[in-house]
């Protein structure tokens, strides 16, 4: 397989479709008004908890700026919420690059949208497995699956997209935005993208520090192994 070779690149990028989907919702009213405010046109997009947050954060804007994924998608969540963002629809908007004719024939096939800047934060593992009684069915629920997977593709095309993963960098992408009507930097882009791996990277190992520490026998006993 041959890999695609990037040679041009915007320096700015507009917001216009803005995945959310996020574990802790601390400061995200403070976003959604700073990306509204200089993107008016923006839309979001979003799943579960956080989708049921941003519409009442909305209030009567919603029915215009806020789009289910599942209705995005076409596909409805898999109980448990297990599968919400694992869809072709989804990371094309994300990986698709900007001067790339054939990307553009494909969102366009499949009526996607580019997805310019992605907010996303991981579930509590680490907070999970430290609680009193927690068990290894505990550890296993809150091994995040899509949460990663979206990160980690608008991290890699930082070329085109903002990812979001702390929302201590909610201030600088919204005063981003105010400077620059309406548009993130290349700059902006690729610092967000590298604070994305090495988070990305820190839940890894936890996950794999705790399931090292234990053994399959002692995780065996918590459940009915048959």
């Amino acid at each position: 397989m041959a890999l695609n070779t990037v040679t041009e690149v915007s320096n700015r990028v507009l917001i216009r479709n803005v995945l959310v989907s996020v574990s802790d919702k601390r400061d995200l009213e403070g976003l959604v008004t700073g990306v509204l405010k200089y993107c008016p046109g923006a839309r979001l997009y979003s799943t579960g908890g956080t989708f049921r947050v941003l519409r009442d954060l909305l209030g009567d804007q919603a029915e215009r700026k806020l789009i289910a994924v599942e209705r995005y998608t076409g596909q409805p969540e898999l109980q448990g919420g297990l599968v919400k963002t694992l869809d072709y629809k989804v990371h094309l908007g994300l990986l698709a690059e900007e001067f790339n004719e054939d990307h553009q024939r494909d969102i366009e096939r499949v009526g996607a949208v580019r997805f310019d800047l992605v907010v996303v934060n991981l579930y509590p593992f680490s907070a999970a497995i430290s609680r009193e009684n927690a068990t290894p069915e505990t550890a296993r629920g809150n091994i995040d699956i899509g949460g990663p997977a979206m990160l980690r593709a608008a991290a890699k095309n930082y070329l085109r997209v903002a990812a979001v993963c702390n929302p201590e960098d909610y201030g600088a992408v919204v005063d981003a935005l105010g400077a620059n009507d309406g548009a993130t930097t290349f700059e902006l882009r690729y610092q967000l993208a590298s604070k994305v791996f090495a988070h990305t990277a820190g839940y890894d190992t936890a996950v794999a520090e705790y399931l090292a520490s234990a053994s399959a026998a002692g995780a065996a006993a918590a459940y009915n192994v048959r």
